[in-house]
């Protein structure tokens, strides 16, 4: 959908030059998005998505509304998730609707968060 005429982060003799993995990705409010999403570093989402979100952490803020596939090692959600989620840590904050079937290390829910799904415990 979204094409780079050029690599603007290539080193001189067309390498690459290595990204940094501790960047911030936010999704404003007003933004609708379908499609895949990959980062490694952090998103901050408060707008609406329908598709799949891989990244090294995923905020889903109290605006915003997620359907589809979460793959992260950290995700904290207070808007409204549908669909599956695999994360190492995953917090439900108070204002949270999340309906998911749910694979994760740590979990934790505020008081308040609506859930409804299977959630498994990751082996290992």
């Amino acid at each position: 959908m979204f094409n780079k005429t050029s690599d603007q982060t290539a080193a001189p003799g067309g390498v690459p030059a290595a990204r940094p993995s501790n960047t911030k990705s936010v999704f404003a409010s007003d933004l609708k998005i379908t499609g895949e999403i990959s980062s490694i570093g952090d998103i901050e989402m408060m707008g609406d998505i329908d598709g799949n979100i891989t990244a090294r952490s995923l905020s889903v803020g109290a605006e915003g509304r997620m359907n589809g596939t979460i793959t992260a090692e950290s995700v904290d959600v207070r808007g409204t998730v549908d669909g599956q989620i695999s994360a190492s840590t995953f917090t439900l904050r108070a204002a949270a609707h999340v309906a998911a079937d749910v694979t994760y290390k740590t979990l934790v829910i505020e008081s308040g968060a609506q859930i409804e799904g299977r959630f498994a415990r990751h082996k290992g």
